[in-house]
């Protein structure tokens, strides 16, 4: 008989939430079981090495569209294309790391050679950017050829900023699904009540109206409600005053733990190079998701 993991289990061996567990589950990565003596969901020994296979890919940058294509595809086919590519994608920003280590080398040089009380030289050091920025023309790295653009698309491609938002929530009444959960189970039917109250409710004219955020191992979902809505029309659920405020905002494709936690990353990195700071008060100022549910068809298309 085959050993049966329960998901709490899973969580602290691997060190991935059970948001990301369902994510894979409804990505069709893995697959769960139910066990009679159980309620909650349950991974065999086959599942458990599927899933050490995903985070593996993961760690190497694999898109989940791209994993999808590996196992769904017998033979070694598909998964050579996908790493023969990616030590492709590899090689382009290592060419272009050098070149701008090039660059970076000779603007140290000319900077030693000149003297900054003197006009004269600054004026050249400018003039000097200019022409490396020309000579890229004929450079040659790895027999690939640069083009009259390649400094600005080097710093466009290794120096980008994050695709960063700045929004604002305003302040309002929020139903929490309750203590962090780490089984699904609070969360899930806490949004089985939210289907039912969305369809009567009035006066919430703001999106989004619900984030998904980890506390403590779990999970505890927040959802905005009328100014005037008591605990006996939330179904029970407590109801608290949200303080809103300004948030960043950045976009993740993938749902898992890899994904979000380089989109952080990122929003960190950007917070850095501005006025903002992040508020570090336990409670309303958390780290928090929203999940946008597309369509089929939009699926597919990603």
């Amino acid at each position: 008989m085959n050993e049966l993991f329960k998901i709490r289990d899973i969580s602290t061996r691997y060190g991935i939430s059970a948001r990301t567990l369902r994510y894979y589950e409804d990505m069709e990565l893995i697959n769960s079981i139910r066990n009679d003596d159980y309620a909650y969901r349950m991974y065999n020994e086959t599942s458990i090495k599927r899933l050490e296979q995903i985070l593996i890919l993961r760690k190497l940058n694999i898109s989940i569209k791209d994993i999808q294509r590996i196992f769904n595809t017998s033979g070694s086919e598909v998964v050579l294309e996908v790493l023969g590519k990616k030590v492709d994608d590899i090689d382009d920003e290592v060419s272009l790391l050098n070149e701008l280590k090039e660059v970076v080398l000779e603007f140290i040089d000319q900077i030693e050679k000149s003297d900054f009380g003197k006009d004269s030289d600054i004026k050249l050091l400018y003039e000097k950017a200019k022409e490396i920025e020309n000579q890229l023309v004929n450079v040659d790295y790895n027999g690939n050829p640069s083009n009259r653009n390649r400094l600005f698309e080097v710093t466009e491609k290794l120096k980008k900023a994050p695709e960063v938002r700045i929004v604002q929530l305003p302040k309002c009444k929020m139903a929490t699904s309750g203590a962090p959960d780490s089984t699904f189970t609070t969360v899930w039917n806490f949004s089985k009540w939210w289907e039912d109250y969305d369809k009567k409710r009035h006066g919430v004219h703001y999106a989004p109206l619900d984030f998904l955020f980890g506390e403590d191992g779990g999970l505890v979902w927040w959802i905005m409600v009328e100014d005037d809505a008591t605990n006996e029309d939330c179904g029970g659920y407590d109801i608290f005053d949200f303080e809103g405020g300004l948030y960043a905002v950045h976009t993740s494709v993938d749902e898992d733990m890899e994904s979000q936690n380089i989109v952080n990353h990122k929003i960190l990195e950007w917070l850095e190079n501005t006025g903002f700071e992040i508020d570090k008060r336990h409670g309303n100022r958390t780290y928090m998701g929203h999940m946008v549910n597309p369509s089929n068809e939009i699926k597919q298309g990603l």
